[in-house]
């Protein structure tokens, strides 16, 4: 055979299915390095749903200072324009089918930045959102507005629950897992049982979570099949002049308030490293001290990373 008779084929002649089954061992940040602008085809599987289901910014943190006055973090303008051009070239080649979104605890998303992004993944069912510093009141609530397929999210301990938890009551009809990083009190268990009873997944790991608190929810909350309280810190609040008392076993009334749960998921264990570490940090987990990735760990495989 002549040489000249060998007909090699463009890399734009490639079979879609074939280059999007490549590219989906792919990272976020390698699908938006600029992939997309090489040829026609490579943007048609760049934007191919298989590869959005998920956005994941895990591996994403802000460059940002702790200041003493609100919103308690400075981020430095660069994080804030890589994370902007991040969410822009995803949003748009995901095309609206992103299912799953999940940020760093550490990257600290601003209003504007999570209603662009709600206005165009609409038909998002899970949301990972453990950092709050500089989303206001009006933000999270226009988001939550548009994300009412939302199913899932992980979400850091508020001073004010009720305004945002009735959000998502009011909007979100088929919401039935939560999981909260950070305390737990007696506040947010009656903001629960009031606007979110039908809950079925909650999960408390590694937070101070008040006795009353664990209280209130196997008692009002009905639906619930799954109670993770693993790691937890808990902590039982006595009258003055009493201080509060670290609880190191749970006693049998809870215990049988918590049979007609499918899965009650407990560990309290001076010999756990967890149980350790919770106890160290005053049940408000320094995650940052840990190794990369640990805060994304549950024991209840559905809120998982």
């Amino acid at each position: 055979m002549e040489e000249g008779d060998i007909h090699a084929r463009r890399w734009e002649d490639l079979d879609n299915d074939i280059l999007v089954k490549i590219l989906q061992s792919f990272d976020v940040f390698e699908l938006t390095s600029g992939i997309a602008h090489v040829c026609s085809a490579w943007r048609m599987a760049c934007c191919d749903p298989l590869l959005w289901k998920t956005l994941d910014l895990s591996m994403l943190k802000s460059n940002f200072i702790r200041i003493p006055l609100e919103p308690y973090v400075y981020v430095h303008g660069r994080s804030d324009k890589n994370l902007t051009r991040l969410l822009k070239i995803s949003l748009s080649l995901s095309r609206g089918n992103l299912r799953t979104l999940i940020f760093h605890f550490n990257l600290y998303v601003s209003d504007d930045q999570l209603t662009y992004t709600a206005e165009r993944c609409p038909r998002l069912k899970r949301l990972v959102l453990p950092a709050w510093n500089r989303i206001k009141k009006t933000g999270i609530c226009k988001a939550i507005r548009m994300w009412r397929e939302l199913e899932s999210l992980t979400m850091p301990s508020i001073a004010n629950p009720p305004y945002f938890i009735e959000e998502i009551s009011r909007n979100c009809e088929n919401f039935s897992e939560l999981k909260i990083m950070g305390p737990f009190d007696i506040y947010f268990a009656s903001t629960l049982a009031a606007y979110l009873p039908r809950l079925k997944v909650l999960s408390l790991r590694c937070s101070m979570l008040i006795k009353d608190a664990l209280i209130i929810i196997l008692d009002s909350l009905q639906s619930l099949e799954v109670l993770n309280i693993s790691h937890c810190l808990l902590i039982d609040i006595q009258p003055p002049p009493s201080q509060k008392i670290v609880i190191k076993k749970l006693d049998e009334s809870i215990l049988e308030k918590a049979s007609r749960l499918r899965e009650f998921i407990t560990c309290m264990d001076d010999s756990c490293f967890m149980c350790e570490r919770t106890k160290n940090d005053e049940g408000l987990m320094r995650w940052y001290k840990y190794e990369e990735g640990l805060w994304k760990a549950d024991e209840v495989r559905s809120l998982a990373l």
